[in-house]
């Protein structure tokens, strides 16, 4: 067992968690704390029923997630929420969200790692916005249609693509997240191909 206080303060500490900016929902930190002690970490997307029911089966623990318990804002302690936290009280569970920060994080981040996966060269900051960088640009040669197969088959699912510009691609910018609505900023930007999570219909 280690202490629940040592590993958020590092946490909080690596991943710059009070000084990087974010939705007021995604209220990065310690989200619920347990007695004290942790005997095992496991990590999920979000802070859904089901993955808090099967985190709270190992026993007291600790869960980080990148989506966290207040996604949705203020709400009542009522259905599936009341749910959650019961699970994860009697359970002694603790959970942890890292939204931004963890995106952005320049060794463990989810721009960085998806990055490194699709081969951009020399990766450098991309997209300003909130005084930080929100993603990651580099060299990439082949065409549109090489990288969304690449794309596929790193990610293990489908990708929708939406053809413009020239066929030929020789530099990518990459935000993970929903960055669909930024395109005109990305443009200005100069890249030939945007890869990010998802967008409005009207993006």
């Amino acid at each position: 067992m280690v202490s629940l206080d040592e590993v958020v303060k590092y946490l909080d500490l690596e991943l710059k968690t009070a000084s990087i900016p974010d939705y007021s929902g995604a209220m990065n930190g310690l989200q619920l704390a347990n007695s004290g002690k942790i005997g095992r970490v496991v990590a999920a997307v979000d802070a859904s029923l089901p993955v808090i029911e099967k985190a709270a089966a190992g026993g007291p623990g600790l869960l980080i997630v990148h989506h966290g318990m207040f996604w949705q804002g203020t709400q009542p302690v009522t259905g599936a929420f009341y749910k959650k936290l019961k699970i994860a009280i009697e359970a002694d569970l603790a959970i942890y969200s890292s939204h931004l920060p963890l995106d952005v994080h320049p060794e463990w981040g989810n721009n960085i790692l998806l990055a490194r996966a699709i081969g951009l060269e020399n990766p450098t900051p991309f997209l300003q916005q909130k005084g930080m960088a929100m993603g990651l640009r580099g060299k990439w040669t082949g065409t549109r249609a090489e990288l969304a197969e690449s794309l596929q088959n790193i990610l293990g699912g489908r990708v929708h693509l939406c053809p413009g510009g020239s066929e030929t691609v020789s530099e990518v910018g990459v935000i993970t997240g929903g960055a669909g609505s930024e395109v005109l900023k990305v443009v200005a930007e100069g890249v030939d191909a945007f890869v990010t999570g998802e967008g409005p219909h009207w993006s």
